[in-house]
């Protein structure tokens, strides 16, 4: 099994609408051979004390994936393509980590 964490930096005020467009991606990727969990997250505060500071212009994508193969698949499927052209303007920056279980 392989684990993703996207930390997705937008333009600021552009969160609502980046979100729109993602919600509209996730049943094709769900659909994807090898897709466990694909989902969107944002930051909550907590009053914890070692939680990084709250990021309004942040969502972080969750996944898991069968496989290397299915993760790999799902970054050069068509709806992906169609998926970046759509939210370009809006992304500021994108740190992807690839993680497996330990």
């Amino acid at each position: 099994m392989i684990h993703v964490i996207a930390t997705i930096e937008l333009t600021p005020g552009r969160r609502a609408d980046f979100l729109a467009e993602f919600h509209r991606l996730m049943p094709a990727v769900h659909a994807e051979k090898g897709c466990l969990e694909y989902g969107p997250a944002v930051d909550v505060a907590t009053g914890i004390a070692v939680q990084v500071p709250l990021r309004e212009n942040v969502v972080t994508i969750v996944e898991k994936w069968e496989s290397l193969p299915a993760l790999k698949d799902h970054l050069t499927a068509p709806h992906m393509a169609e998926y970046r052209d759509r939210v370009k303007e809006m992304v500021v920056k994108t740190i992807l980590q690839v993680l497996e279980p330990a």
